[in-house]
């Protein structure tokens, strides 16, 4: 008996068949409606605004840094990158306002070393950045520095280290808080070359730049930019960039590895993370815009104007960043018995 020629037609040929024809009568929204969350938010990414939450008060490095890679991202992408300033408990109030967002490109974090350095100083640890946050792209480093009042004897930095020899914790230095990445710099500063100061914790910096001015106290340990003007106008001078190269604000100050310490390093970095669950697709998207900001003309010249560079490469670079800074500031808090402010 011979089949109807429709029978011929197998019933996996009438399925595909059928789907084609559904999909024609959804149209390009049905599709999309049809595909994974993920590859739905990222088709149309960003369609509102994004934060960017940052963990200091607006006027600062970070926040200036913010701001300007905000904006190129803005330009580029087509959507506002708002900077929401949450600052308190040494960054962790803005590090958990990130970790507990939706993890879906709209909420993102500029951050610094606080980041790495908080799970060491904090018992018990207020979070996991490795678990809890996915780290998008590094930014780039503004070197921390030593600067000393004026009429401090100090020429440079090897004159206050044989001074310190003399007097073991008779030279005391000021910075912005127990725990930050300044005073951090300095312990590390220190070990590095078998000497002990006195630490003067403040909170903040300007109030321990007013002293350090005033003579109260002859050192103290900040980011470049916070002594810009200070320098300028003939109060304080630097001794020493703790960075591996000479400081664009401070060319002709020598960095502490041409003072005798090749290797050492204690800069203050920013980086972009995210939620930790934030698709890798659109981790990587927004990895590579961020690089592309970096090499706009305004976010390098905004790097400049606080005493930095930019720092752009892989991302792996930044996982591994946090990775050892993590690592480093563990020992050190330990070594150092560092308690937060």
């Amino acid at each position: 008996m011979t089949m109807p020629a429709a029978s011929h037609r197998s019933a996996p040929f009438r399925s595909r068949r059928h789907w084609l024809a559904g999909l024609s009568a959804l149209g390009a929204a049905g599709v999309l409606a049809a595909l994974p969350r993920p590859a739905r938010a990222q088709s149309g990414y960003p369609a509102r605004p994004v934060r960017l939450i940052v963990g200091y008060s607006a006027g600062g490095a970070v926040d200036a840094v913010a701001r300007s890679v905000g904006q190129a991202l803005s330009a580029s992408l087509g959507q506002p990158f708002v900077v929401e300033n949450k600052p308190g408990a040494g960054t962790n109030i803005a590090v958990k306002a990130t970790i507990d967002a939706p993890a879906d490109g709209y909420t993102l974090m500029v951050t610094a070393n606080a980041l790495a350095a908080n799970m060491a100083l904090y018992q018990p640890a207020p979070f996991d950045a490795e678990r809890d946050l996915v780290a998008v792209s590094l930014i780039g480093r503004v070197p921390v520095v030593i600067a000393a009042n004026a009429d401090t004897p100090y020429a440079g930095i090897r004159d206050l280290i044989a001074a310190a020899k003399a007097q073991p914790r008779g030279i005391a230095f000021a910075s912005p808080g127990n725990g930050s990445t300044p005073h951090m710099a300095v312990e590390f500063f220190e070990r590095a070359a078998g000497i002990e100061l006195q630490h003067v914790p403040y909170r903040g910096g300007a109030q321990a730049l007013t002293d350090v001015i005033g003579g109260q106290l002859p050192l103290i340990a900040v980011n470049a930019l916070e002594v810009q003007p200070h320098v300028k106008s003939g109060k304080l001078k630097v001794l020493a960039v703790l960075s591996p190269q000479r400081s664009a604000v401070f060319p002709d100050v020598p960095t502490i590895a041409e003072s005798g310490f090749p290797g050492f390093e204690a800069s203050v970095w920013y980086g972009v993370v995210a939620p930790a669950a934030t698709p890798m697709p659109l981790v990587e998207r927004l990895h590579a815009e961020v690089q592309k900001a970096l090499q706009t003309p305004a976010v390098r010249e905004r790097m400049a104007q606080v005493g930095g560079e930019v720092l752009p490469g892989p991302r792996d670079a930044f996982v591994q960043l946090i990775r050892s800074e993590r690592a480093r500031y563990d020992k050190l808090v330990r070594d150092a018995q560092i308690k937060p402010d």
